[in-house]
């Protein structure tokens, strides 16, 4: 079990010389034992303090490395169990089963379509991240082929999942890969001495939690060093209850015997493995096996997950500036709204819709809609004026006319004071932009000195 604050207080060297960046020893020492603080950030700690609070000081989930570069997937590293309380770091991995049965076109086909599970939504791009490579040939040599084949064509982190004998052979050809190995349960031990020598990631496979218990511990045993649980669920409401509960050991307990990322193969006629898969993103599944390699069940997934993972504190944003929609000329309108992710597209194709080029200015909102940012004081009037009088668009218009968003109206007339523009209060919401432009005069974007 974790240390206690107190425990841990015992062992700081308590001169409270706030090197840390708290006030007090213990103040850092229960920072320590909830998981938000490390030692290295006490330079005075003596050496033993040091190793003996190595334990209290690492992240609850231990870090699971699969792949290299830029393109590594890490599993688990989290310490809070709701993400208002900070932040998920690392989202739920979704990857796409390959079999080792497929003949070549349709391997070569099968790659080619997760490689396209690709999306991009609010400016950001969504994708599955592993390929799982499944092992039904009973043929090692094959599986390592296929194993290759599947790193080259899909060119992302593997999972390789079969015999030990075959995992054995998939090594030789994509060790260097770090792809992840997933032995099952009766080959374990087999399994953890192969991604020990390999220096590997291994998924730990057993029924239950408590048999999932005994299995981490024959990994650990065996040398396996990084770790993924799997406890085998038959269906989603116990892949959902057991997937909460080791993430409640391993965060608000500590429990270190079972504290490891968790993964979840729905694949091989798990029941429901689309509802599945969507319980399991938002309730602390580290890794979701799926079969389908279909973008109509994939999509919404990756969707929820990236809702999930937005980091609640700080919204999806867009780069301020000036964007030109359609072929803008000196003569086209326009508007203006904020940089929150949401706002910007969704303005952007309702612009789009009513086809009529524009100019369209970002304002940097901290990522907060039209409503919130006038609220937060961080779109107002001279803010907006600043923009039209510094932000460049002068220089790019004939005219001097804004499209103001209709919630802000009443920031029109000081708008026009502070800027010489003039200012047309747009509609209440960006959805009837479309007609709301069509229906504008041309004389509304004379120039300036006409």
């Amino acid at each position: 079990m974790a240390l206690t604050a107190l425990e841990i207080y015992k062992l700081l060297p308590k001169t409270n010389c706030k090197e840390c960046g708290l006030p007090t020893c213990l103040a850092f020492a229960m920072q320590m034992a909830a998981g938000k603080a490390g030692i290295e950030k006490c330079p005075p700690a003596s050496s033993e303090a040091k190793e003996r609070l190595g334990a209290a000081s690492a992240p609850p989930l231990p870090r699971v490395t699969v792949g290299t570069g830029d393109g590594a997937v890490v599993l688990g590293d989290e310490v809070v169990l709701f993400r208002h309380e900070k932040t998920f770091h690392h989202p739920t991995a979704i990857a796409a089963s390959v079999s080792d049965t497929l003949g070549e076109e349709a391997l070569v086909e099968r790659l080619r379509r997760i490689t396209a599970l690709s999306f991009e939504r609010v400016g950001q791009t969504i994708s599955v991240d592993m390929a799982a490579v499944r092992c039904d040939s009973s043929d090692p040599a094959r599986f390592a082929r296929v194993a290759a084949a599947a790193l080259s064509g899909a060119g992302k982190p593997l999972l390789l999942q079969g015999p030990a004998s075959a995992l054995a052979a998939a090594v030789k050809e994509v060790g260097a890969s770090r792809p992840l190995l997933c032995p099952p349960p009766e080959e374990l031990e087999d399994g953890a001495k192969l991604a020990a020598s390999a220096g590997l990631p291994l998924v730990a496979r057993a029924r239950g939690l408590d048999a999932l218990e005994a299995a981490l511990a024959k990994a650990r045993a065996a040398g396996a060093k990084e770790i993924v649980a799997d406890p085998m669920p038959e269906d989603a409401g116990r892949a959902v209850a057991d997937s909460i509960c080791i993430r409640t050991l391993a965060i608000a307990h500590r429990a270190r015997e079972v504290a490891y990322p968790t993964a979840f193969d729905l694949g091989g006629g798990f029941p429901n493995p689309f509802a599945a898969a969507c319980l399991l993103v938002p309730k602390y599944a580290s890794l979701v096996v799926l079969d389908t390699a279909d973008p109509a069940e994939l999509l919404p997934i990756l969707t929820l997950r990236q809702n999930i993972f937005t980091d609640p504190q700080r919204p999806i944003q867009v780069e301020p500036g000036i964007y030109a929609i359609g072929k803008a000329t000196p003569s086209s309108p326009v508007l203006i709204t904020t940089n929150f992710s949401l706002t910007y597209f969704t303005v952007r194709s309702d612009i789009e819709a009513s086809r009529t080029p524009a100019h369209l200015l970002i304002a940097e909102c901290d990522g907060m809609s039209v409503l919130t940012a006038w609220a937060a004081g961080k779109f107002t009037a001279e803010s907006v004026a600043k923009i039209l009088l510094d932000g460049g668009i002068g220089g790019q218009v004939e005219h001097r006319t804004l499209i103001l968003p209709g919630m802000v109206a009443r920031l029109s007339g000081r708008i026009e004071e502070l800027s010489r523009w003039r200012v047309l209060v747009g509609p209440q919401e960006s959805s009837a932009l479309p007609s709301y432009l069509r229906r504008l005069p041309p004389a509304a974007f004379l120039p300036a000195n006409g």
